[in-house]
């Protein structure tokens, strides 16, 4: 081969000693094929230094064997964990993940998606059910399938796959009054265009509501999914002439922060306030209260998604997703009053 030619499919077929067609497939979709010729593909991949043209492919079979993800962002850990897995998913079917970000800036995600499809994609990824009509529009004019993901769609017409936030704020708000608590704030993260923080509140006022308590509107921030968010709602509340004995935070991030303002003011939590939050991602467990959470199913999201994106795409039968459940973790910052401390 001479020395300024790119190998190609045929000279690492040559060098495995396997036909171009089990190159192929062992490159496109390796679970398909035997450990030993999948070995033998890989080492001759490496020597060779073989890429493949993935623009000639697209054209000759319609596929980019890519998935596009839009994220809310991706400077939270719980999405970093879902994106994990959504990707090792896809990798093993033979796909690959562009990942994207609109910062929590629903009127760009239209924006950011156009400059994802321009580049090529057979299918996308998105985060919630609230999206903009441009969203659906896109998706719409280039015939191309989506997965709406961590929400679930009431109606039933759409594929999702996640969990009831309505559910699980219902469970950790039920949870704080019984441990005796009447006078409960909410950081709930910001409602407008996110769908997932108005289930929240709507779980948190209907569980109250049914233990005989109200949230305040005194007592309800809307809040960044932030550190900084979680220290400005409780810079908030304590400019307040009542202070709340627990805090519920809409994610594990915005707890820690308020746990850290809490401790730059000299408040101790649980003692003087409770806070709890939710997503369980590991820094949960190794902040000093350890911080009572929901546990979401982070990864398991990730592993759906991958594989209904690529059902869709290639127009394959399988059965309706079914709901994904969360749990709490109860650990030391959520303090059980007695009748005197309410």
């Amino acid at each position: 081969m001479p020395v300024d030619s790119r190998p190609t499919l045929e000279d690492v077929a040559r060098l495995a000693g396997v036909s171009l067609g089990s190159a192929s497939r062992a490159l496109s979709i390796p679970d398909q094929v035997k450990p030993v010729t999948l070995e033998k593909v890989q080492r001759a991949v490496e020597q060779l230094g073989y890429v493949r043209n993935g623009a000639a492919q697209a054209l000759a079979s319609r596929r980019t064997r890519t998935v596009a993800a839009v994220y809310p962002t991706l400077d939270n850990p719980i999405f970093a964990v879902s994106i994990q897995s959504l990707q090792r998913t896809l990798w093993t079917i033979g796909y690959q993940l562009l990942v994207a970000s609109h910062e929590y800036k629903p009127e760009r995600e239209a924006e950011v998606l156009r400059a994802i499809l321009e580049r090529g994609v057979d299918g996308i990824v998105l985060v919630g059910t609230d999206h903009a009509d441009a969203v659906f529009d896109l998706a719409r004019q280039y015939r191309l399938p989506y997965v709406m993901t961590w929400s679930t769609d009431e109606r039933g017409t759409r594929d999702c796959v996640g969990f009831s936030y309505y559910d699980a704020a219902y469970e950790m708000a039920s949870l704080v009054a019984q441990y005796g608590h009447t006078r409960i704030a909410l950081c709930s993260g910001v409602a407008q265009g996110n769908e997932r923080v108005r289930a929240r509140i709507a779980g948190t006022r209907a569980a109250l509501k049914a233990a005989g308590l109200e949230l305040r509107p005194e007592w309800m921030e809307e809040q960044p999914f932030t550190f900084d968010g979680g220290r400005q709602a409780v810079r908030n509340l304590m400019a307040g002439k009542v202070l709340p004995t627990a805090l519920i935070c809409g994610n594990d991030i915005q707890a820690v922060g308020a746990m850290g303002e809490c401790r730059d003011r000299g408040l101790r939590v649980p003692d003087d306030l409770s806070v709890t939050g939710s997503d369980d991602v590991e820094l949960a467990n190794l902040v000093e209260p350890r911080l009572t959470t929901v546990h979401v199913p982070t990864v398991e999201i990730g592993v759906r998604a991958a594989r209904r994106i690529v059902e869709l795409i290639e127009d394959a039968e399988s059965p309706a997703e079914s709901e994904l459940t969360t749990r709490l973790v109860v650990r030391d910052s959520l303090r059980r009053l007695s009748p005197s401390h309410r």
